[in-house]
C-alpha cells in the first residue's frame, strides 16, 4: 500500500506539472511555474522525503536489528568478562588472604628450624669442648708421665753420679784392693759354690 502511495506521488509530481505546462503555453508556462513554485517545492520535498523514508525503512530496520543484536552480544560478552574478572579478583583476594597465613607459617617454621639448629650447634659445641677437654687431659697426663719418667731418670743419673763421687772419695786404692780380694774370696768359698749348684 505504501508503495502504491509512493508511485502515485511520483506520478503526480512528474505528470501534473508537465500537463499544466502544456495547457498554459510558453508565456503562461513561466507564470505557472512562478505561481506554483511553492507547491512544486513541496512536491519535490515530499518526493525526496518519501524516497529517503522508503530507503531508510528498507535498510535501517535490518541495520538496527543487527546493530542491536551485536550490542546485546557485546553486553553479554562484557558481562561474562566482568564475572570472570570478579572471579579472578576473588581468587586473588583469597590467595592474598591465604598468603598472610602462609607467610606466618613459614616464619614460624623458620624460627623452629633456627631454634633447633641453634640447639644442635650448642650440643655439638658442648661435645667438641668435652672432646677437647678430654684430649687436653690425656695430653697433660702423658706430659706428666713423660716429665715424671724424665725426672726419675734425671734423679737416677744424679744418684749414680753422687754415689760415684762418694765412692771415689771413700774408696782409696787400698780399699779397692781389699774389696777385690774379698770378692774373689767370696767367689772361691764353698757356700758360693753350693749356691751355684
Amino acid at each position: 500500500m505504501k508503495r502504491r502511495l509512493l508511485w502515485i506521488l511520483l506520478l503526480f509530481t512528474i505528470i501534473v506539472p508537465a500537463a499544466v505546462a502544456q495547457e498554459a503555453g510558453g508565456k503562461k508556462e513561466a507564470s505557472f511555474a512562478e505561481e506554483h513554485e511553492l507547491a512544486l517545492k513541496w512536491a519535490n520535498f515530499l518526493l525526496l522525503a518519501g524516497g529517503l523514508g522508503y530507503l531508510i525503512r528498507k535498510n535501517a530496520g535490518p541495520f538496527f536489528v543487527a546493530r542491536t543484536q551485536k550490542i546485546r552480544e557485546q553486553m553479554i560478552l562484557g558481562e561474562e568478562a566482568r564475572k570472570n574478572a570478579e572471579q579472578r579478583a576473588a581468587e586473588v583476594d583469597r590467595r592474598l588472604a591465604g598468603l598472610d597465613a602462609e607467610i606466618a607459617a613459614l616464619r614460624a617454621e623458620s624460627q623452629k628450624v633456627a631454634a633447633s639448629e641453634g640447639e644442635r650447634m650448642q650440643r655439638e659445641t658442648v661435645a667438641q669442648i668435652a672432646k677437647m677437654r678430654a684430649q687436653a687431659q690425656q695430653e697433660i697426663a702423658a706430659a706428666g708421665k713423660a716429665a715424671r719418667a724424665e725426672l726419675k731418670r734425671y734423679a737416677a743419673d744424679l744418684a749414680i753420679g753422687l754415689a760415684g763421687q762418694k765412692l771415689r772419695v771413700r774408696v782409696t786404692p787400698g780399699t779397692q784392693e781389699a774389696l777385690v780380694r774379698g770378692f774373689v774370696r767370696d767367689l772361691d768359698s764353698p757356700s758360693s759354690k753350693a749356691q751355684a749348684n
